[in-house]
């Protein structure tokens, strides 16, 4: 018995010392895991030993519920860039789970079990926690057809003959776009990223601005019987406040656009109105893609 007992203990110094020895790996979610009922989610992770990425690894991973038996879902993940792993996984029903990954490199395996709780997501996409529903994407598509019918009883009363046919045609094969949920979602993700930037250096949304854009947009909106048709049948109401909230971004985003302007004019005192608006627009693309770089955004 006493032989027994000295060799368990062997063994598991064994064991322990061998698990000291190896990597120290630190695994942190970088986009959530959701639930979609038959539908497999997309998640990811980012390895770290001593607060540096680790590259090539290898990496599995097993989930189960903590506290119900659905079995266990398994996944392989894909190496993405400075250490993120991703890869999707079809669950049985949101909860909490373990997750249990596996990393090996150069033949050394670890194992990191880390806790989730899994939710159902609450619209298509979301940037820092704040959701994009369909909702709003069927708002957008919306704005997106008043537009395309703007276009198209502008161009009757501009065209004739052949040139208004082929207008008409461009036009009518632009109406594809409408349901094209990629544009649909970069336009949102534009919009809120840029006035979020605003919001960061300080501008406020003034309301007596809001109500002049609005003043705008009615006065252009009730040019066209086709468009006041559509808008009557989204409900008026309906459109008019989501539209406010709309242009309290758009606003926003306007103090950024006159910001890059004034130091357009301040860097080339002596360029022209197109150069410095040309400057002004280069910069704010790039400012554009430094704020959705430093966004969590994500797509489902």
């Amino acid at each position: 018995m006493i032989k027994r007992i000295m060799l368990a203990l062997a063994l598991l110094a064994a064991l322990l010392t061998g698990c000291s020895s190896g990597p120290n790996y630190k695994i942190d979610m970088t986009k959530p895991l959701y639930f979609q009922k038959d539908k497999a989610m997309p998640f990811e992770i980012k390895v770290l030993e001593n607060k540096k990425t680790v590259k090539g690894l290898k990496v599995t991973v097993e989930f189960s519920m903590a506290n119900m038996d659905h079995g266990s879902h398994k996944a392989k993940l894909t190496e993405g860039k400075a250490g993120t792993y991703a890869g999707n996984i079809q669950l049985a029903m949101p909860g909490k789970y373990e997750a249990a990954f596996t990393l090996e490199k150069g033949g050394e395996k670890t194992e990191k079990i880390i806790n989730l709780n899994v939710k159902k997501p609450q619209g298509i996409a979301s940037i820092n926690g704040k959701w994009i529903t369909n909702d709003d994407l069927a708002f957008y598509r919306f704005i997106n057809q008043l537009q395309l019918e703007i276009n198209r009883e502008s161009a009757k009363k501009q065209y004739r003959g052949k040139q208004l046919e082929e207008e008409l045609t461009y036009l009518k094969s632009q109406e594809k776009m409408l349901d094209d949920k990629n544009q649909l979602l970069t336009q949102i993700i534009r919009l809120r990223s840029m006035a979020m930037l605003a919001e960061e250096k300080g501008h406020k949304v003034d309301p007596a601005n809001v109500e002049q854009e609005i003043q705008k947009v009615r006065n252009q909106y009730s040019q066209y019987t086709s468009v006041k048709r559509l808008i009557k049948g989204y409900g008026e109401e309906k459109f008019w406040t989501k539209e406010r909230k709309q242009y309290q971004s758009i606003v926003l985003i306007q103090q950024v656009q006159k910001d890059l302007i004034a130091q357009a004019k301040k860097d080339n005192p002596k360029a022209g109105d197109q150069e410095v608006y040309y400057e002004a627009q280069q910069k704010y693309e790039d400012l554009l893609v430094s704020q959705v770089n430093s966004l969590k955004i994500v797509i489902l």
